[in-house]
């Protein structure tokens, strides 16, 4: 039984009486918990909705077309409370913040709902069989997990959480489900690479066609682990042993399944100091988000808009900060472009991330305070083009509470937040409009797959 906060104006739910403050008990005789079933449910073509008023019930009938909405608002958008983690992760990037940030950075979510509507991974810790019960009747899919292992006594020691282990049984009972599903996995030198990594490789395969994709992505460690497990960072040897797995797993599956399904994380090859793959290497790029391709398919956009470019006769000075990780990738794709416009001046400089120190080196975890202090006194020519996953999803505010105007006036310099496409960049670098420059998620997502360039 859910609150109902607000009746959308002449929505079929208005004219068919219903009001701010009455309470949504089931539709079609199923109870209503939350934001799935209200959504599974709303898709019906004849609705019974049964409510209560002030503690009478009462009932409401509906026909409307299939996918047509009844105009129904709630106090949040589950409908109920966020599902935060129960694990204690060896690898977890929340448990190494400096305090003082946000309140909402150190939010720990674990939420199913969250992984199906927004794509947020998931330990599977967090959730019992009735839970999965519904997942598979609702064929909610494709579901995000968090694996990290398929060892189970290893995943424990991982997580913390004696109950880890466990829970891989509800990978295999979505997999059987036909639940589409895309793994995740933290890679830690020492723990769960090597022989481990070939292990849990090898396991996830045998879900078959249920699996969709496994990213690989290498641990991020701050200055601020002190008490915490003694994690040691990637070097390049340990790194391209590890990529030799996972290339190795990936082609089996293209050779036995027609698809590549497993990845490593584009930061995986820098540390490494191998050339990234093709595009045509990373398929349809489902682990985008992941930063598994997320390079190559930048590159490949910018290429693209640069080839069809109308002639700029321009005079534009511009910088860019970026991560230290990736600025050789990107110094390098932006020379076609001051080749091409000779007028034009693009100064990509390398931010150290003081902020976060330790092996951070990527541009989505750059803060206003380290941009700021590094571009201080530099000729920044005519506006400072900052990377939008620099900042907050919606809004323009850094990790570190600065926003963008803060920035800014602080520099004495125009900056404008650039979109992820390479049309965007290319198009920002021209000083004319982006595409898409923002995009809004109302859920910050999980900080181990927040680390893209």
């Amino acid at each position: 039984m859910v609150t109902i906060s607000g009746v959308e104006d002449g929505s079929r739910a208005q004219r068919a009486g219903i009001q701010a403050g009455d309470r949504l008990v089931s539709m079609n005789g199923h109870e209503i918990k939350d934001v799935l079933d209200y959504r599974f449910f709303e898709t019906e073509r004849e609705l019974r909705l049964r409510l209560e008023r002030e503690g009478a019930a009462f009932a409401v009938k509906l026909v409307k077309p299939q996918y047509a909405q009844l105009g129904l608002e709630f106090e949040t958008y589950l409908m109920d409370r966020q599902r935060s983690c129960r694990n204690k992760c060896v690898f977890c990037f929340i448990d190494q913040l400096p305090p003082g940030m946000r309140e909402t950075l150190y939010f720990k979510d674990d939420d199913d709902r969250l992984s199906f509507l927004f794509g947020n991974y998931i330990t599977l810790t967090n959730i019992d069989d009735r839970e999965i019960e519904r997942i598979l009747q609702m064929h909610i899919s494709p579901i995000n997990v968090s694996v990290h292992t398929m060892n189970p006594e290893l995943r424990c020691r991982m997580m913390n959480n004696r109950f880890a282990g466990e829970a891989l049984g509800h990978l295999y009972r979505l997999a059987q489900g036909g639940i589409k599903l895309n793994c995740q996995i933290v890679l830690c030198p020492g723990l769960n690479d090597g022989p481990a990594l070939e292990y849990t490789l090898d396991e996830l395969c045998k879900l078959g066609d249920s699996l969709q994709s496994v990213a690989c992505v290498p641990v991020g460690l701050t200055r601020y682990r002190e008490g915490l497990y003694p994690l040691i960072p990637f070097d390049q040897n340990t790194a391209r042993a590890a990529l030799e797995t996972i290339e190795r797993a990936g082609s089996r599956c293209l050779e036995e399944a027609g698809s590549r399904k497993i990845f490593a994380s584009d930061e995986m090859y820098l540390l490494a100091q191998r050339e990234l793959p093709p595009v045509e290497f990373y398929e349809d790029f489902p682990q985008i988000e992941n930063g598994v391709g997320m390079l190559r398919d930048l590159e490949e956009g910018f290429c693209w808009a640069l080839e069809d470019m109308e002639p700029w006769e321009g005079r534009r000075r511009v910088t860019i900060p970026t991560g230290e990780g990736a600025w050789k990738f990107l110094d390098k794709m932006l020379d076609g472009l001051r080749k091409k416009c000779h007028n034009l001046s693009i100064d990509l400089i390398p931010i150290r991330n003081d902020f976060f120190g330790g092996t951070v080196n990527v541009t989505g975890l750059l803060t206003g305070r380290d941009i700021a202090a590094q571009l201080a006194g530099r000729e920044l020519g005519d506006e400072l083009l900052v990377a939008g996953n620099m900042l907050k999803a919606g809004e323009d505010i850094f990790l570190d509470d600065m926003t963008l105007p803060g920035l800014s006036q602080k520099l004495g310099v125009p900056a404008r937040r650039v979109g992820g496409s390479g049309g965007d960049l290319l198009n920002a670098i021209l000083g004319r409009e982006q595409e898409n420059p923002s995009g809004y998620n109302p859920y910050e997502g999980s900080w181990e797959h927040s680390k893209s360039f």
